[in-house]
């Protein structure tokens, strides 16, 4: 049977995900942007915190198929979702763990060299306990839907002291068939915050 996805590069339509209503997803142009700012080698650990749809675990883990991918997912219905994404793409590589975070990152499984943090209640002490968990020269990258996230990241990163920060707005729109008629919708902008460990 053909793969879902057979090519070697990272953006796979939206479409092609299982969904669920409310449960967000990064869209195919901001995933592009992550996984760029992650910068995942063949065997890459990742530790996807508020994974939700599993786009992004799917995606690192047809790119680093000798890796490992720990998607973390509060919501049993959520981490189910994860699962079925993972199914459909043939990626045997990614744990989904469905606990809290930051309270299960001691019994996470493998030492991360990239974290990903998307969204949470309290991101200060999440990305603080992230990065404690993070491998030297590992990389943290976060994700910030508002000013107040973009705020409390931005801080965070100065208390921890990350280097070699980028800070990248997604942005743009995408031509889809309405009707009769294509017309642009918009990407919803996010900012996306990374830099490394030393």
């Amino acid at each position: 049977m053909e793969p879902l996805w057979p090519y070697a590069t990272p953006g796979i339509p939206d479409r092609l995900f299982e969904q669920l209503p409310g449960i967000p997803m990064s869209q195919r142009e901001v995933r592009l942007v992550l996984l760029s700012a992650l910068k995942l080698g063949p065997q890459a650990v990742l530790w996807d915190i508020g994974a939700g749809t599993g786009t992004i675990a799917v995606e690192a883990a047809l790119l680093c198929p000798q890796g490992s991918i720990v998607a973390v997912e509060r919501d049993q219905d959520v981490a189910a979702l994860i699962k079925n994404n993972c199914q459909r793409f043939g990626v045997p590589n990614v744990d989904v763990v469905v606990d809290n975070a930051p309270e299960c990152f001691d019994s996470l499984p493998h030492i991360p060299n990239a974290i990903l943090v998307e969204g949470g209640r309290d991101l200060k002490p999440l990305l603080s306990h992230a990065w404690d968990k993070l491998a030297p020269h590992g990389r943290l990258v976060a994700t910030a839907g508002n000013f107040q996230s973009l705020y409390a990241i931005s801080e965070s990163f100065a208390d921890l002291q990350v280097r070699n920060i980028e800070v990248v707005q997604t942005g743009g729109s995408r031509l889809e068939t309405r009707g009769s008629n294509q017309v642009l919708k918009p990407i919803v902008p996010i900012f996306i915050l990374s830099g490394e460990k030393f």
